[in-house]
């Protein structure tokens, strides 16, 4: 009977909203400016008649300041071609500079981080604690450190500092396991991958073959020395698992409030990890105890990127995962255990057909609970020639929160829109860029131009924006947890690195607070365990907040 009205319910929301947008017209709370913004990149996935398994994938962006001016730039990865499949040269990765009017300026060259490799993902931060944004990308083959001068250039660090570990790398992010005031590194690997890789042939045509042909491999943790360089610690961490590890995404947070983050890993095809971080430098994956290994039938999904947040306001972080198959919520239940809430939230029938690649939690209306954003695509591209129902490019979706723990896809609302357009969807990166006050979205296509989504509808509603600067803790304040109130209504958020798909996003945290023009308290319980409180906030302002001592 629950699940029946539930699903009554989502239809009767569905309705509601389409009167309700229908008739007014109203445009959609996202459009594409990315011609408008002078961004001009193209991925390219090195696709190739030999259909190598490696040119399924895409790659994937950070928002970051690299140059300190209190806006947000965008470094992109790309990809490239095979050995010996083209003749031209292999486009390299690109940075942004915010020029604080709505465009951006190429300036890869002057800034020396245009890396050609076979790229994958990337994660900004302040690893050395100087004040500067610096920049760490994974491939497929040696990774790339570049650590950031301070006069918008950066320097590649990468054999002094010991983290060029050539696995097939897909996502990273940066944390600080151990709390000790130092950035550490996670790098997401892939598989055993090399170039005597068959094709597949699927009803005589000729397509990629599936990752359940190769074995996994392990994840890699750096921990940060202090002096410029980084020691593996993965197998005396107890991260190494390459017989199930097939990681895609990754997300690192405190998902059990004990004050030390834990480690999320999505892994196609495989059972996806959760490792608890035991506070002693050590991790033990509680993914299968948790509740959070499999679906909801026990089964292990072709998972590809995750998020995490906490979208019923329970004070408890939750996860995200993008499939091939439906997509998964999990609820953190706050005793260790998550539940499986897809189908009861509504998010189960929407995404059966589409291949979600890149999950995004954010408050793109800033009424204050968190919505979800997906970049859809499928891997294979002659999937239309074999199923009828599946298409190659795929429409992304936006999920509006209904504030009682369901959620309706909106995307369809909006006719002659973003929504309404197909793309090979692959990695998503959120940030307010043009400091507005609502947050933002960047999209990289495979083998397709990336777009720039503006976000037209958050400000409306009012807001808050909190940047963090460590003293005891490390400069970003990354894994600093943030609490605020509004009438005695609770949110909270957590400063992360890497996430979604291969990318990373802004980590100022942004607030929705619906009509409330003032917050009753900011709280922030900094990794070194001081805790911080400002009371009587003011609403619709940017805030740099630096830790006490």
């Amino acid at each position: 009977m629950y699940l029946k009205n539930e699903f009554l319910s989502n239809i009767l929301v569905f309705l509601l909203f389409h009167l309700i947008f229908c008739s007014r017209g109203d445009p959609a709370p996202f459009i594409n400016v990315t011609e408008e913004s002078n961004i001009d990149f193209k991925h390219t996935s090195g696709a190739s008649d030999r259909k190598y398994y490696l040119e399924t994938m895409g790659a994937g962006a950070v928002f970051f300041d690299y140059d300190n001016d209190g806006d947000i730039d965008i470094y992109v990865v790309n990809t490239g071609y095979m050995p010996g499949t083209s003749q031209e040269k292999s486009p390299s990765n690109v940075l942004y500079r915010n020029n604080n009017d709505g465009t951006f300026i190429d300036v890869t060259e002057v800034a020396g981080v245009g890396h050609t490799g076979f790229g994958m993902g990337t994660a900004a931060a302040d690893y050395d604690n100087d004040g500067d944004q610096d920049l760490y990308l994974v491939n497929f083959g040696p990774n790339v450190l570049y650590a950031n001068n301070g006069d918008g250039t950066f320097s590649d660090v990468t054999d002094q500092s010991g983290v060029g570990n050539n696995l097939w790398g897909v996502s990273c992010a940066f944390l600080d396991f151990d709390n000790d005031r130092d950035l550490d590194i996670i790098v997401i690997n892939y598989l055993e991958y090399d170039f005597s890789d068959v094709p597949s042939t699927y009803d005589g045509l000729i397509g990629y073959s599936t990752p359940r042909l190769f074995k996994g491999t392990t994840e890699i943790l750096y921990r940060n020395n202090n002096d410029g360089t980084f020691t593996d610690i993965t197998g005396k961490a107890g991260l190494s698992n390459p017989q199930e590890g097939k990681g895609m995404g990754g997300v690192v947070a405190d998902f059990d409030n004990d004050s030390f983050p834990d480690i999320y890993i999505a892994n196609d095809t495989c059972r996806d990890f959760l490792y608890h971080n035991n506070g002693d430098g050590t991790f033990v994956d509680v993914a299968v105890l948790a509740g959070a290994a499999y679906d909801e039938n026990g089964m292990a999904k072709s998972s590809m990127g995750v998020d995490c947040g906490d979208y019923n306001n329970d004070g408890w972080l939750d996860l995200f995962i993008a499939c091939t198959e439906i997509n998964t919520l999990y609820q953190n239940n706050g005793d260790g255990t998550f539940t499986d809430e897809t189908v009861a939230a509504g998010l189960g029938e929407p995404t059966h057909l589409l291949v979600g690649f890149s999950p995004s939690f954010l408050d793109y209306d800033n009424d204050g609970d968190l919505d979800i954003f997906i970049a859809n695509g499928h891997f294979q591209d002659i999937i239309e020639s074999l199923e009828v129902t599946k298409t190659y490019a795929q429409s992304d979706q936006l999920y509006r929160n209904n504030g009682n723990g369901t959620f309706t896809d909106i995307s369809s609302l909006f006719t002659d829109s973003y929504f309404s357009e197909r793309y090979v969807g692959r990695a998503t990166a959120t940030g307010d860029y043009d400091n507005d006050g609502d947050v933002d979205i960047f999209v990289v296509n495979s083998n397709q131009k990336a777009i720039l989504l503006r976000n037209e509808e958050g400000n409306h509603n009012n807001w808050i924006q909190i940047k963090l600067v460590g003293t005891q803790s490390n400069r970003d304040g990354i894994q600093a947890r943030v609490k605020i109130s509004c009438d005695g209504v609770k949110q909270i958020r957590e400063v992360k690195s890497g996430s979604c798909y291969a990318s990373g996003s802004d980590k100022r945290l942004l607030f929705g607070l619906g009509q409330k023009d003032r917050v009753d308290f900011v709280q922030i319980n900094w990794p070194s365990g001081i805790i911080q409180t400002l009371e009587n906030v003011v609403a619709n302002q940017i805030m740099t907040i630096t830790e006490s001592k």
